[in-house]
């Protein structure tokens, strides 16, 4: 199995940030100790859609869109959904934090899952990074590792 975290983000609209970009990029790494793990930026919905009808397998990606208007799972919760797709033969799994404006029509409806980070606006930099931490959560708790401390 592969994750992807993603993210649009239109050029002009990028901003750097070093400490959000070390933050991912940690993350990312943590999470290849479990599984390939990658990020990706794309300028427009149309483009990540594109690319995301294109992710060969023997199955579709399997989508998993933040939006507000997602489920809201506990981190263990999460972490059993993860698993499920894992032991399911899931191949790739795809997270998205979408445009500015929310996802068009077209793109909720390619969703495998809406999720929700919680009813608060997170800037884009920083849902991908909480997004990619609790990927890692998810995969230490699925592991038995202690990073997860129940709490």
């Amino acid at each position: 199995m592969r994750i992807v975290l993603t993210a649009i983000a239109p050029r002009r609209s990028r901003t750097k940030s070093e400490a959000t970009d070390r933050l991912l990029a940690d993350y990312i790494e943590r999470c290849g100790r479990y599984m390939p793990c990658e990020s990706q930026l794309f300028d427009e919905e149309a483009a990540f859609l594109d690319w995301l009808s294109k992710q060969s397998g023997r199955g579709p990606a399997y989508a998993i869109l933040l939006d507000s208007r997602g489920q809201q799972f506990s981190s263990e919760d999460f972490a059993a959904r993860f698993g499920e797709l894992r032991d399911g033969g899931s191949q790739r799994i795809v997270f998205a934090v979408g445009p500015a404006d929310g996802w068009s029509a077209t793109g909720l409806q390619r969703a495998s899952l809406l999720l929700s980070l919680g009813r608060m606006t997170l800037p884009h930099q920083l849902a991908r990074v909480v997004a990619a931490e609790q990927v890692y959560r998810a995969l230490t708790i699925l592991a038995g590792h202690p990073y997860h401390s129940g709490h």
